[in-house]
C-alpha cells in the first residue's frame, strides 16, 4: 500500500503534496432512557492527496486508490489555479520524517467480541441507571469503538502505516425535580483493551447518586474568589482556554493573538508548566507520527512560568519560523490534518492535595466539567458540580459553578501546584474545523487559583 502511495507521487509537479488512505472498522450505538438508539457496524475506506504550489494549496477527496494518479493530478491542477491568485513561495518546513509501521498492541482486541455482546452488556448498564432511583428521568449510555489504519507518504519521504483503535463509553444519568435538571456522568476511552468497558457497575450508580445529589444541592454564590480545580477540571482548562491558543494555525491567521501568544511572555508563577506531548502511550490522543508523517513528541509549552513553545503542522512552523512539532491531525481519511492538540496538560507541583485546602477561608472546589466557551482569551467553564470550602474544609455539595475570566489573568493567579497528576482517558475528544471528536486526553494536579470569578 505505501508503495502504492510512493508511486503516485513520483511524477507530481508540486513544490510538496502527500498522500493519506484509511481503511475504518466502526461499531456503535446508544441506549437513551428505556430506548436503544439503533446499533451499527461499518467498514469504509477513503483518502485525501493534498498539493501545494507556490504558498496555494489543492486537495482532492476520494474512496479508492483506482484513480491515484488523476487525483494527484487534479490536486496539483488545483493548487496552480489558487496560486495564481496570490504571490507566495510555498513555506515547509524541514524536519524528521517517519518511514516505520506501527502495528496497535492491544490488551482485549474489541473485534474479537460481537456486537450482541456490546450491546447486552451497555443495556445492563442502562437498565442499572434508570432503575436506581423514582427521580432518575432519563439515561444516556452510548458506546463506541473503531479501528483506523492510516497508509501515508509525501514528497519530503515520509512513508509510513499506522494502526489507531478507539473504545468509549459514556454513562449518563439524567435526575429531574419538577423544573430542575441534573446530570451525573462518566467518560471513559482506551485505545487497546476492550475490558475498559467491562465492570463498571460503580460508575453507573455513581453517576446516579451525583446526579440525584445535585437535585437539592443549592446554586453557587458568585463573586471573586479562591477556586481550588480537580484534575479533571485543571485538564478542562488547560486544553480549552490555553491549549487552543497554542494552536499555531490560529495564532498565524490572529495577529493580535499571535503578539499576545509571543515566545518568551511570562504567563504563570515559576512553578507553572504546561506540556503537549503525543508519544505518551496508552492516552487517547497518543500516536507515533502526525497525519505529515512527522514524529510525535514531547512539547513544552510554558516552562517555569514562560511561553517557549507553540504546536504546529509543517507549514505554520515554516511560516513562522519555529520546529515542527507533530500536531498535524486529521479526524479521518477524507480531511485534511490541521494543528491539533494530543495530551495536554500541566505537570505536577510540590504541594501536596491537602495543603491547598488548609488556608482557603471561603472559596470553591469545582470538579470535572461539561465545558464552556471561550472567546480570544476569555472564557467561561462549567463544572459538573462543586463544594464550598470554609476555614480549609471541604463543606456543602454546590451545583451551577461556573468559572469565568481571563487566561493570562487566571494562569498569573496560580499560587499552588500539587503534586498528584492525572491524565484522563475520556470517550469524547475535541472539536475544531468541522472535525470532531479528535481523541484527545487532558489533566493535571490539583490547582489553586486566587481571586477567580465565580459566575
Amino acid at each position: 500500500m505505501k508503495q502504492r502511495l510512493q508511486e503516485a507521487l513520483k511524477h507530481c509537479r508540486a513544490d510538496y503534496a502527500d498522500i493519506r488512505f484509511e481503511n475504518l472498522d466502526t461499531t456503535s450505538f446508544t441506549f437513551r432512557g428505556k430506548e436503544q438508539e439503533g446499533a451499527s457496524t461499518a467498514m469504509v475506506q477513503g483518502g485525501v492527496v493534498r498539493a501545494c504550489i507556490n504558498g496555494g494549496w489543492g486537495m482532492v477527496a476520494f474512496d479508492s486508490l483506482d484513480d491515484i494518479e488523476k487525483h494527484v493530478s487534479e490536486a496539483c491542477e488545483y493548487a496552480r489555479l489558487v496560486s495564481s491568485r496570490r504571490s507566495e513561495k510555498t513555506m515547509i518546513a524541514d524536519g524528521p520524517v517517519c518511514t516505520s509501521d506501527f502495528k496497535a498492541e492491544m490488551k482485549d482486541d474489541f473485534r474479537n467480541h460481537s456486537l450482541e455482546e456490546k450491546v447486552r452488556t451497555m443495556e445492563e448498564y442502562n437498565k442499572m441507571i434508570m432503575g436506581a432511583s423514582p427521580e432518575i428521568e432519563s439515561s444516556v449510555v452510548r458506546y463506541n469503538d473503531r479501528f483506523r489504519t492510516v497508509y501515508y507518504a509525501s514528497t519530503r519521504g515520509a512513508c509510513f502505516m499506522e494502526e489507531r483503535p478507539f473504545i468509549g463509553l459514556l454513562l449518563s444519568a439524567v435526575a429531574r425535580k419538577g423544573d430542575l435538571i441534573q446530570r451525573g456522568f462518566k467518560s471513559l476511552g482506551s485505545i487497546d483493551d476492550y475490558g475498559m468497558v467491562l465492570g463498571r457497575e460503580q460508575d453507573a450508580q455513581a453517576a446516579v447518586k451525583r446526579a440525584v445529589e445535585l437535585l437539592s444541592a443549592p446554586k453557587v454564590t458568585g463573586g471573586r474568589k479562591t477556586v481550588i480545580l480537580d484534575p479533571a477540571f485543571t485538564g478542562l482548562f488547560t486544553h480549552e482556554a490555553f491549549g487552543h491558543l497554542s494552536e499555531a494555525d490560529f495564532l498565524f491567521e490572529n495577529q493580535p493573538m499571535r503578539e499576545l501568544m509571543h515566545i518568551g511572555r511570562k504567563v504563570g508563577p515559576d512553578f507553572l508548566n504546561i506540556v503537549d506531548d503525543g508519544s505518551l502511550p496508552g492516552l487517547m490522543g497518543s500516536e507515533r507520527v502526525d497525519d505529515e508523517g512527522t514524529p510525535t513528541k514531547r512539547n513544552m509549552l510554558v516552562k517555569n512560568g514562560i511561553l517557549v513553545g507553540h504546536l504546529h503542522s509543517l507549514e505554520t512552523a515554516a511560516k513562522m519560523g519555529e520546529q515542527p512539532t507533530g500536531n498535524a491531525r486529521a479526524i479521518s481519511g477524507g480531511f485534511d490534518p490541521i494543528v491539533r492538540m494530543t495530551n495536554t496538560f500541566i505537570e505536577p507541583g510540590s504541594w501536596k492535595k491537602e495543603e491547598l485546602f488548609k488556608d482557603v477561608d471561603d472559596g470553591i472546589y469545582a470538579c470535572e466539567g461539561i465545558g464552556g466557551q471561550t472567546q480570544m482569551e476569555m472564557f467561561t467553564f462549567t463544572a459538573s458540580y462543586g463544594y464550598v470550602i470554609k476555614n480549609g474544609k471541604i463543606q456543602d455539595l454546590v451545583r451551577d459553578v461556573m468559572v469565568t475570566g481571563n487566561v493570562f489573568e487566571t494562569l498569573g493567579n496560580i499560587d499552588a501546584i500539587a503534586d498528584d497528576l492525572v491524565l484522563f482517558k475520556n470517550s469524547g475528544g475535541c472539536g475544531k474545523g468541522g472535525q470532531s471528536p479528535l481523541p484527545v486526553s487532558d489533566g493535571g494536579p490539583h490547582i489553586r487559583v486566587r481571586n477567580a470569578v465565580i459566575a
